[in-house]
This record gives C-alpha cells, sequence and structure tokens, in this order.
C-alpha cells in the first residue's frame, strides 16, 4: 500500500528541502517527490509581459485539480504523467515525468493543505514553519538563480 505524506509551508520555508531528504533515505526505488509547482497553468496564451505580472502564489495559478486526479490515479496503480513547468518562460513544456507506483508519494506545495481534495488524500501532513525573513532570503535566491528572474520581479 502506498503512503501519501503532504509537505506545505510557507515560500521558501524549506519544503523541498525536506521532501528531498525524505526521497534520499527511503531512495528512489521506494519514494518519488510530487511538486505542486509543476502543476502551473501553461499561460503561452498570454503575452510574455503579462505572463510575468501573474501572481503565482494564487490557489487559481495551478492545476490543482489535475494533481487530484494524478494522485487518485496513482493510489488506484496506475502510473501517471507528471507536467513540467518552465519557470522562466511561465508555461508548460512538452516534456513529462513519469511516475509509476512506489511505497511513499511526497506531495509538497504552499497550498496543498488548503485544498481539501488533496488534504484528504495525504496519510501524514507536514507545514514547514520558518520565518519569513528566512523565507525571503531563500525565496529570492531561488528565483533569480533557478527561475530567470531579477531582484525587482
Amino acid at each position: 500500500m502506498t503512503s501519501f505524506i503532504g509537505i506545505a509551508g510557507g515560500s521558501g520555508s524549506g519544503k523541498t528541502t525536506l521532501a528531498n531528504a525524505l526521497l534520499n533515505a527511503w531512495g528512489e526505488a521506494r519514494a518519488v517527490v510530487i511538486p505542486h509547482d509543476a502543476y502551473y497553468r501553461d499561460l503561452s496564451s498570454l503575452p510574455v509581459d503579462e505572463r510575468a505580472r501573474q501572481n503565482f502564489d494564487a490557489p487559481e495559478a495551478l492545476e490543482t485539480e489535475l494533481l487530484a486526479s494524478h494522485l487518485g490515479q496513482l493510489a488506484e496503480g496506475k502510473a501517471i504523467e507528471r507536467p513540467v513547468y518552465d519557470f522562466e518562460h511561465h508555461v508548460r513544456t512538452d516534456d513529462r515525468v513519469a511516475i509509476a507506483l512506489v511505497d511513499v508519494i511526497v506531495v509538497e506545495g504552499i497550498l496543498i493543505l488548503s485544498e481539501p481534495t488533496l488534504r484528504e488524500r495525504f496519510d501524514l501532513k507536514v507545514y514547514v514553519d520558518t520565518d519569513a525573513d528566512i523565507r525571503l532570503l531563500r525565496r529570492l535566491e531561488r528565483d533569480v538563480k533557478e527561475r530567470g528572474r531579477d531582484v525587482s520581479s
């Protein structure tokens, strides 16, 4: 039987670090991490400048219904094709990540515990509480290094 773990917390709180530590402890043969961020809605229909102005922390920025569907499929023993999001251009790529059933599925994201369809799926729920000043510094560093942003954005 597969166990589902949900890890939530503010942006830059350490959710991904914790999820990856669990993945490393269990190994990729037994566990997988699914980031809610992979389910950002595709904004390719919008002009580039308008894409960058979107609020990516708003619930409607994420296609949570697809993530919930994918978790349901995994619970039924079916494999899924997780989307891949390009954070620099704010679009979904044509790439997909194949995820087969494993012993532990870790889902991480800022809003996963606020969404009833996701929250009810988790056997264990974790909230990472980190001071806001630390989270801001971490997010700034991540967004500049990994997501093609600048300090003003």
